[in-house]
Order: structure tokens, then sequence, then C-alpha cells
């Protein structure tokens, strides 16, 4: 995809939006966690780190997927967005609506 394309355009401006979504995800679930002090002590012990791993997790998979939308945005300026990395072959234009970070066809 030419990187100065209206279609190109048109991805960065998804990604965008999609990296300011998960900034601001991040940066809520962030303060929360800030304002509860890290963990809490409820007094139970399994339900504290139980909160504190799902918390850690959260707060993992959101900046996994900032990385992709900064990888994705990246394609977008190599011109290499939309190609399969594997096949080289153009991913189906739906596959990319459903998942903007998509590096590959679905595979049937």
């Amino acid at each position: 995809m030419d990187p100065k394309s209206a279609d190109a355009n048109e991805a960065r401006s998804r990604l965008n939006a999609e990296k300011v979504r998960v900034e601001a995800l991040l940066s809520t679930l962030e303060q929360e966690f800030v304002e509860e002090g890290g963990i809490s002590l409820s007094g139970d012990a399994g339900a504290d780190t139980t909160y504190a791993d799902s918390n850690f997790g959260l707060r993992e998979g959101l900046k996994h997927e900032l990385e992709e939308v900064d990888a994705a945005l990246q394609r977008v300026d190599d011109g290499t967005y939309g190609i399969d990395e594997e096949t080289g072959d153009p991913i189906n234009p739906a596959r990319l609506e459903a998942e903007p970070t998509a590096r590959i066809n679905v595979r049937t």
C-alpha cells in the first residue's frame, strides 16, 4: 500500500484512533491501581493476589495491543500494511477492518 494513498491515510486514522483508545484504557487502569495503593490488603490474601494478577495481566495485554498498533502504523509508513507477512499476498480488507493490526490473513 502506498503510504501516501487515501487507503493508507484511512488505515493510519483508524490505527491512531485505536492507539488513543488503548492508551486511555491503560492510563485509567494504571491510575486506578495507584489510587488503590497497588495491592489492597482486604484480609483475603487469595483475593488480593487474584486482583493484582488480573490487573497485571490486563496492563500487559494493553501494552501488547499498543505495541501491535505501533507496529501496524510503521507498516503503513513502510508501505507494507495490508500485506500478509507470511505469504506476501494482500490481506483481505474485511480482515483489516475487523482487526486493523492484522499481520496475516486468516487461514482456512
